[in-house]
């Protein structure tokens, strides 16, 4: 089928609209369909946020696909079929679509999962990503902190409720981003201290963003942190 529509994966950057890469950019004005994820029904995801100043509602379908929150693996397997059956729709009749993702489409995105089904499932389509800047990058930027020089080595951890692991992470790298860090801060805090590196840390929410938080560690206290927090510790 030559009259497929193509998929992109779409990396949006961290929260400023300004950082969405120029292919970015030209991929939104040139698709016909805006797939984006979000929580609730009729609820913008991040990533639709950072772009909804580049589109115009009314020359576009807004595709809003509703990720399950849930461990049942039968209920996951359901709603990602539903999910990919909603882009495919688009897609045989010759619409490209592209998938809004903040941060980079290849790295700890909903796209991952979306393009290996499609893959699966509908092999014919083809499918490109669009790298965009990562939280990471944009910590580093907004915080001033030089993540690598020379051989230095570091690491992206998902923060978990693992000590161990935790402590190991922060010992064999000069720097380490955690992500994913809000549900376990109080042991990231306990490690930190054990290890007398609690000036070298800080905690960033939503970066680059109109609603961008920075803390020093010290400074948290009782804070309620969101999903989209991160932790950098550069030794």
């Amino acid at each position: 089928m030559s009259n497929l529509g193509t998929l992109y994966g779409l990396g949006v950057g961290p929260g400023d609209p300004e950082l969405i890469t120029v292919k970015a950019f030209r991929v939104i004005q040139e698709s016909p369909v805006i797939a984006y994820p979000r929580k609730r029904k009729g609820s913008k995801s991040y990533a639709h946020r950072i772009v909804e100043v580049y589109i115009r509602p009314e020359e576009k379908e807004m595709l809003g696909l509703v990720f399950p929150m849930t461990k049942d693996q039968t209920i996951l397997d359901r709603e990602w079929n539903l999910m990919v059956d909603e882009v495919w729709q688009r897609l045989k009749e010759g619409k490209d679509v592209a998938f809004v993702t903040e941060g980079d489409p290849l790295l700890y995105s909903t796209f991952i999962h979306m393009m290996k089904l499609m893959k699966e499932l509908h092999p014919e389509v083809e499918i490109k990503s669009v790298p965009g800047i990562s939280s990471f990058n944009g910590s580093a930027s907004r915080l001033g902190i030089a993540l690598a020089d020379g051989d230095d080595q570091v690491a992206i951890v998902p923060a978990r409720d693992d000590y161990a692991a935790m402590k190991k992470a922060i010992e064999e790298h000069d720097a380490v981003v955690f992500i994913k860090v809000a549900k376990v801060m109080d042991l990231m805090i306990t490690v930190l201290k054990d290890l007398n590196l609690l000036d070298r840390a800080s905690v960033v929410t939503k970066v680059t963003s109109e609603e961008e938080v920075i803390w020093k560690v010290s400074e948290l206290g009782d804070v309620e942190l969101e999903y989209l927090t991160l932790m950098v510790v550069r030794k």
